[in-house]
C-alpha cells in the first residue's frame, strides 16, 4: 500500500445552528466512524453528539491551541486515522478556526472532505429576499480602527450583496457606520436566531434597521445582509456630447437614441430625450 493510500481523511462536518434536528444522517454516520471529533468547545459539542448516539472521543481544537495541535493532528491523519472537524455551530471555517489544519492536511497529502449542512450565512442570504446570485461574506467586522473603516467603506461601495456576522450589542453601531458611509438607503435584512424558536427576519433600509436597533438591541445570533449599491446611470453631459457628434454625422434622432442605449447603456426614455434635444 502506498503512503498516500494509508492516510486518513479529514472531514469538515456542518452542525446545527439552532435546531438540533438539522444534523444530517451522513453527518451523524461520519461522526460515529471517525477516530476523533475536533471541536471548538467540547463542553458545547458533547450534548449534541450524545443526543445522536455519537460516542467518538472529543478533542479540543480552537483558535488558542490550533498552532500547537495542528502538527499532531496531521501526524494522526498521515498514519491512517480519520478525523472530523466541527464548529460550535454551522459550517467549519466560516468565521471559525480550522483553516490552518485544513491547509496543513492538504500539504501533507491528506484527503479533505466536506459534509455539508447548516450555515447561518446561507440561511440568512436565501431567506433575505436580496439577490443572492453574487455576494461577499465579511464575517465579523473588526471592532475599531482603520481595518474597520476600510471594511465599512468596502461594503458601502459593493455592487452586490454583503453578508456579515455581528454580535447583537454592536448591530446598531455597525448599521450606523454603514449608513454614515453612504449606504443608509440600501435594502437590508437583519436575520436573528435562525432555525430557532424565535427566528426573525427584520427588513428595511440600513438606516431604518440602525434606528430600530438603537431603540431595542436585537437578541441572539445576528446575520446582516446588505443589498448592493444601485449602478450609477450614465453621465447626461457625456450623452449629450455623444448625441451632438452623432447628429453631426447625419444620424437621425431615432438612430442616435438607438446608439445611446446600446453603446452607453442609457435607458430608452433618457436616450430618446437626449436624442431629441
Amino acid at each position: 500500500m502506498s503512503a498516500s493510500a494509508a492516510r486518513g481523511t479529514l472531514y469538515l462536518v456542518s452542525t446545527p445552528i439552532g435546531n438540533l434536528g438539522d444534523l444530517s444522517p451522513r453527518a451523524v454516520e461520519t461522526l460515529r466512524t471517525v477516530d476523533a471529533v475536533l471541536a471548538e468547545d467540547t463542553r458545547h459539542s458533547r450534548p449534541l453528539l450524545e443526543r445522536h448516539g455519537v460516542r467518538t472521543p472529543l478533542v479540543a481544537h480552537h483558535e488558542h491551541n490550533e498552532a500547537k495541535t495542528t502538527p499532531r493532528l496531521v501526524a494522526r491523519l498521515a498514519t491512517g486515522e480519520s478525523l472530523a472537524l466541527i464548529a460550535d455551530a454551522g459550517t467549519p471555517l466560516l468565521s471559525d478556526p480550522g483553516a490552518r489544519l485544513v491547509r496543513a492536511a492538504i500539504a501533507a497529502g491528506v484527503r479533505v472532505s466536506a459534509v455539508p449542512g447548516p450555515s447561518a450565512l446561507l440561511a440568512a442570504l436565501v431567506g433575505s429576499g436580496i439577490p443572492a446570485d453574487r455576494f461577499t461574506f465579511f464575517g465579523f467586522l473588526p471592532r475599531k480602527g482603520r481595518e474597520r473603516a476600510e471594511a465599512v467603506a468596502a461594503i458601502a461601495a459593493l455592487a452586490h450583496a454583503a453578508v456579515l456576522y455581528e454580535a447583537a450589542p454592536r448591530v446598531a453601531a455597525t448599521l450606523g457606520a454603514l449608513a454614515a458611509a453612504g449606504a443608509g438607503a440600501r435594502e437590508a435584512v437583519l436575520a436573528r436566531e435562525l432555525t430557532k424558536q424565535f427566528e426573525e427576519y427584520r427588513r428595511g433600509t440600513v438606516a431604518s434597521l440602525a434606528a430600530s436597533a438603537r431603540e431595542a438591541a436585537p437578541r441572539g445570533e445576528v446575520v446582516l445582509v446588505i443589498a448592493g449599491a444601485e449602478p450609477a446611470g450614465p453621465d447626461e453631459s457625456l450623452l449629450r456630447a455623444r448625441a451632438r457628434a452623432l447628429r453631426a454625422e447625419g444620424l437621425s434622432a431615432r438612430d442616435v437614441a438607438r446608439v445611446l442605449t446600446t453603446e452607453a447603456h442609457a435607458s430608452r426614455n433618457l436616450a430618446y430625450r437626449v436624442a431629441h434635444e
